[in-house]
């Protein structure tokens, strides 16, 4: 693995924990690479980056930046759920990590497949919505491979009971003889940087504004059987994460709407979804 540069990460993650301040709306064009992607075509980064900053990365380390890798993977429907969210998700949180941390960061986020020999360049990559997951077996040997070398995967949203035990199969297949661990809150990982006193869970906007009518906004599940938010981790032999699985909370969307109301920025994004995606970054990359 082509890890090497995992100690110069150690080296620039000491962190500088500034306020999250303002909010941008663009998430006007998802729906455009949803059905770009429904139509097997990879997209790309949008010019004007939906409104995100930009920032320069130094000339002479530009292989020595984090890059968030998001994951194209394959499904029963062989639909496009593995693009939700996309771009502004992956560009919003580059520039969150970039913004509050000294980590150094790419300011352009890449999509792989698993089979991509590339890959083995990324410490960390990135998959969603994995209710409906199916792996070929390439992408179960990729995976596989890319996990006990030393490699990092993050899944988010995904929600309920039958949502879970179809991405359990599959890990299955990955892992015959691993079983996932449930995480406590005092688990270190809720406490690498930002201290959480209890698991993040972040609804969808739609979810969060619905129950906000209805005048519950404590509600922040998506689904009656879907009400706890798990935080359930793989290990290796050496005792070593080389997942994170967030079951019945929506990060992404966190990261994705934060500039549409103000009210959620503050409540899910600000306080729960930047602060777990940075804890579990800088787990990650220290572990």
């Amino acid at each position: 693995m082509r890890f090497g540069r995992r100690a110069r990460y150690l080296a620039i993650l000491l962190v500088l924990l500034i306020g999250v301040g303002g909010s941008v709306v663009w998430a006007q064009y998802r729906n455009n690479y949803r059905r770009a992607a429904a139509q097997g075509f990879k997209p790309e980064l949008p010019a004007d980056r939906h409104g995100t900053p930009d920032w320069e990365v130094d000339p002479h380390f530009k292989s020595d930046v984090f890059t968030f890798c998001r994951i194209r993977y394959t499904s029963v429907y062989r639909g496009s759920t593995w693009i939700t969210d996309f771009p502004d998700s992956d560009l919003n949180f580059s520039f969150r990590l970039q913004q509050m941390t000294s980590l150094k960061v790419n300011p352009h986020p890449i999509i792989l497949d698993l089979t991509d020999e590339r890959l083995f360049d990324y410490p960390f990559i990135y998959m969603l919505e994995v209710a409906n997951l199916e792996f070929s077996e390439e992408e179960i040997v990729a995976l596989r491979r890319y996990l006990l070398n030393g490699g990092f995967l993050m899944v988010d949203d995904f929600w309920g009971v039958p949502a879970w035990q179809n991405f359990e199969r599959e890990m299955k297949r990955v892992f015959p003889d691993r079983e996932s661990v449930d995480l406590p809150i005092e688990h270190p990982i809720f406490h690498a940087v930002f201290d959480l006193k209890q698991k993040p869970q972040i609804p969808g906007i739609d979810t969060a504004r619905e129950v906000r009518a209805a005048g519950h906004p404590e509600i922040s599940y998506e689904r009656v059987d879907a009400k706890e938010s798990h935080y359930r981790a793989f290990f290796d032999d050496k005792g070593r994460m080389m997942a994170i699985i967030c079951q019945n909370t929506d990060l992404g969307d966190g990261w994705e709407r934060e500039g549409e109301e103000e009210w959620y920025f503050h409540q899910y994004s600000e306080k729960q979804a930047y602060p777990m995606g940075i804890n579990i970054i800088f787990y990650a990359m220290t572990h």
